[in-house]
């Protein structure tokens, strides 16, 4: 099994979101990595949480989002992290988090978070106008594809849950 260190972090470079995952393979939408329930995750050096579900996570390799499809309990199905794009070096994966995120509930709303982080950051964290400009666009995007379920935000993910890693 081959373990992998999943490292989200601030424009700027502060450390975010960081957790193990096990590599699953690569298909023709990025790399998959399962995260089981019960790994210890941590909100950069703040206190370890257990994750309750398994999820899948998809790190595209040249597009501005991850994604990660949940399993019940979980509320959301889907949650789409918008971010730089992701980079692979000695069993890491690393991006940026760009604040917003595309949510598609198990009910099957569809939400757009973050906004107000996003334009908080915009000033506190300078982001560069191009910066900004690509993460709308991304946003935009996600929302048309994971509401219409298009591919890898439809089925893609199923056939990596039952793979062991």
């Amino acid at each position: 099994m081959t373990e992998v260190r999943i490292v989200y972090r601030k424009y700027g470079g502060a450390l975010h979101w960081n957790h193990p995952g096990h590599l699953l393979g690569e298909d023709q939408h990025g790399i998959w990595v399962k995260v089981p329930g019960g790994t210890i995750a941590r909100k950069g050096e703040g206190p370890p949480v257990t994750l309750k579900a398994t999820t899948i996570m998809l790190f595209p390799r040249d597009a501005w989002w991850t994604a990660s499809f949940n399993c019940p309990p979980n509320k959301s199905e889907v949650y789409v992290d918008v971010t730089t794009v992701p980079e692979w070096r000695d069993g890491e994966v690393t991006m940026l988090d760009l604040d917003l995120d595309v949510i598609r509930m198990r009910d099957g709303r569809l939400i757009l978070d973050d906004e107000d982080e996003f334009a908080e950051h915009q000033l506190l964290l300078n982001y560069p106008p191009s910066l900004i400009t690509q993460a709308e666009n991304t946003a935009r995007w996600l929302l048309n594809a994971v509401g219409q379920r298009k591919e890898p935000f439809g089925e893609a993910h199923l056939q990596w849950l039952t793979k062991n890693p």
